[in-house]
């Protein structure tokens, strides 16, 4: 590590420059943090996991024509990614009630919405990541509204996949926060999904039994949260040997329904949708 030229640190994750121009190395941590860093802590393993879940739903998203950092494997905790700026924009899509919905709404959690909903969070960890209109993207000139278009446009075709592939391995896809950046080639720029998704970033449910397999075990204190990280990445079938949980840090397996020992529905290939014209450089 000591090697690498590191560019940003973040709670999860840290950026070290590319081997080549236009690249970034991300390296994924075991760092586990809640509450904008008031919460933090250790997971041993989650970085290797995230790693190996997010490069697995990159590469499924790419084949499905959505346009995404990822580039390749390079090791355990690392992959390489194309830089990008990031636009500071949190774009939440929320298919079920969980999380701070609840709270500001007084909803039931788990009560599913109709449909999905998009909110959007500045990306600021020093103002608490507020809540934003679409007036209050325009006017902070976060982006033009050709490109909020573009967004939603990606997190809905995100959101429909990934719901479709979670549910096929017995998990709910109950929300997920997403980001993007701006890739610039030669005079053009366009926009693509950056970042990771992961039980990080995603609240994912066991569909029969209703357990918490994401970060909420982390920042409600329901313990066994690597257990659950990795019980997410060997229904996926993204790590290998048979024995996934770490029976010696926790002594047991996390109970989970019976759909857990299904294998993967391997979703079909279907050609990528050809590129939009990028949008012009501003």
């Amino acid at each position: 590590m000591s090697s690498k030229h590191p560019i940003y640190e973040g709670k999860a994750k840290k950026l070290f420059e590319g081997p080549e121009p236009g690249t970034l190395i991300q390296h994924f941590k075991d760092s586990a943090t809640a509450f904008n860093g008031s919460k933090q802590g250790s997971i041993s393993g989650k970085g290797v996991v995230n790693n190996r879940i997010s490069e697995f739903l990159m590469s499924r998203l790419e084949e499905m024509g959505v346009p995404t950092h990822f580039i390749r494997n390079i090791n355990m905790r690392e992959q390489l990614v194309r830089s990008v700026e990031i636009v500071p924009l949190e774009v939440i899509v929320r298919n079920y009630a969980a999380g701070s919905f609840v709270d500001r709404f007084k909803a039931i959690e788990g009560e599913p919405l109709g449909r999905p909903l998009i909110e959007y969070c500045l990306k600021d960890d020093a103002l608490g990541d507020p809540f934003l209109s679409e007036e209050h993207i325009f006017a902070f000139d976060i982006c033009e509204p050709i490109e909020l278009e573009e967004i939603r446009h990606y997190a809905f075709r995100i959101n429909d996949y990934l719901s479709g592939l979670f549910q096929g391995v017995g998990i709910r896809l109950v929300d997920m926060k997403l980001e993007f950046g701006r890739l610039y080639e030669g005079e053009f720029m366009s926009l693509i999904l950056a970042d990771e998704i992961s039980p990080d970033t995603c609240r994912l449910w066991d569909i029969k039994s209703g357990e918490k397999m994401d970060k909420d075990r982390f920042r409600r204190d329901l313990g066994e949260v690597g257990e659950y990280y990795r019980e997410v990445a060997r229904r996926l079938g993204v790590l290998s040997g048979a024995d996934v949980v770490d029976v010696a840090s926790s002594g047991r397996k996390p109970q989970l329904s019976k759909s857990s020992a299904k294998k993967p529905a391997v979703a079909a290939k279907r050609k990528p949708t050809p590129p939009k014209k990028p949008t012009g450089k501003k």
